[in-house]
């Protein structure tokens, strides 16, 4: 049974096709594409259904549909479901977001509940951003734990009974919310919910301030080790990805360069832009995710001819962010964990702790502190904020210290 679609979805069809080859994918996986977006649009017309009118629900209705079609062409099932599945998802999400712009719409509270909680929070982001002046990361991890507390008292949550909270509602949170958790979770989770009672409170919607009643486990300072690759590790990972000579050999090994040169956060690196190099100065420009700062950082030689190296192989688009996608669609690259742990496991690498971005930050944190180089200077260098952040790292030099040993003078035993 052959699946045919009007004439008038033509011009959606071609702007699919313009947005896929636009965006750097095969002709192979085009035509795929294109094929599934004609069974959508068959779809939406055996149901009467307006593009205007698709819900999220229609996604996975579509796909039980075709699946249906596929079984009666072939026979058979698909020889692997969960790819052709997520390839039709992925593609009905495409045609969404050409045909709405935003895909999937974001539904709104429901209930007089619902948009009592949503308001109360909304207050609380912006007493967090104009009183606390908290960064947007902080600010969304809070919101949202704030609103699965909100939603875990259900109907006790209401603008009324709020008032009246007690111990036990928010003990039955945490106990809840914290199960199998670690220490360092659970001391997050009761930190959010501290802060946020005392919001309540303050600002009139609890009459007793429980903030003083919320306990978690106590964490010492510099109590957590940080992780750390060994130089020797590192030499090894840059020169067997410096042989791969493919696109991603290029742009992976200029993502290390920068990494073990300057100890760049993940968020710092895949945020750099082409204008943020100014090859004639040899300047390196990074913005600090944490507190917003910008430090301009010599261009060295090597991270620079790395960089370079990639750019020169990089596909051309209209993304000024330096790294991307090696696959279509050719967007700014979002994650650097599975790049890091294929590249250490090519190299015959196994790292003792984390093998993320951080394990690359860490070490060069420690190779200048075995230089004696300052901490005010470690500090500059990595963007912290607070000399407290930078002696985390005296902890992994402590190697170092073991390995001095004082002479006895003659007489003394051990």
């Amino acid at each position: 049974m052959s699946i045919q679609t009007s004439s008038g979805n033509a011009p959606r069809i071609e702007e699919l096709k313009t947005y896929l080859t636009t965006e750097g994918y095969t002709a192979e996986v085009k035509e795929r594409r294109l094929g599934i977006a004609r069974h959508f649009f068959a779809y939406l017309e055996c149901r009467d259904l307006p593009i205007e009118s698709v819900s999220a629900a229609d996604e996975e209705e579509f796909v039980k549909w075709d699946l249906k079609n596929f079984r009666n062409r072939h026979e058979r099932e698909p020889r692997d479901f969960h790819q052709w599945r997520g390839l039709h998802r992925v593609t009905v999400r495409i045609v969404m977001r050409l045909a709405q712009r935003k895909w999937p719409v974001v539904s709104g509270p429901t209930t007089s509940l619902e948009v009592y909680h949503r308001a109360l929070v909304q207050g609380y982001e912006a007493w967090m951003r104009d009183l606390r002046g908290l960064s947007v990361q902080t600010r969304s991890m809070r919101t949202t734990q704030a609103l699965q507390f909100l939603t875990s008292l259900a109907d006790r949550g209401n603008q009324k009974d709020i008032r009246t909270l007690t111990v036990h509602d928010t003990d039955g949170y945490l106990q809840k919310q914290c199960a199998g958790l670690s220490r360092r979770s659970i001391y997050s989770y009761a930190s959010c919910l501290r802060v946020f009672l005392r919001y309540l409170h303050s600002s009139g919607h609890t009459f007793s301030d429980l903030s003083g009643t919320v306990l978690g486990p106590r964490l010492y300072e510099h109590e957590h080790i940080p992780s750390a690759l060994r130089p020797e590790d590192i030499k090894r990972v840059l020169q067997v990805t410096r042989r791969d000579d493919s696109l991603s050999g290029r742009r992976d090994y200029a993502l290390m360069m920068l990494l073990a040169t300057y100890g760049l956060r993940r968020s710092e690196l895949l945020a750099l832009r082409l204008e943020d190099i100014n090859w004639r100065s040899e300047v390196l420009r990074v913005r600090h995710s944490k507190n917003g700062e910008y430090s301009d950082l010599p261009l060295l030689k090597e991270p620079g001819e790395a960089v370079l190296r990639y750019l020169q192989a990089r596909v051309k688009n209209a993304h000024r962010e330096i790294f991307l996608r090696i696959p279509a669609p050719h967007r700014p690259l979002k994650s650097l964990n599975t790049m890091l742990a294929d590249r250490l496991k090519a190299a015959g690498v196994v790292p003792l702790g984390k093998k993320g971005a951080h394990a690359f930050r860490h070490a060069r944190a420690v190779s200048m502190l075995r230089r004696t180089v300052p901490l005010k200077t470690i500090g500059d260098v990595l963007g912290h904020k607070s000399p407290h952040s930078t002696a985390v790292y005296l902890k992994l030099a402590m190697e170092d210290l073991r390995s001095v040993g004082l002479e006895l003078p003659e007489g003394v035993s051990s």
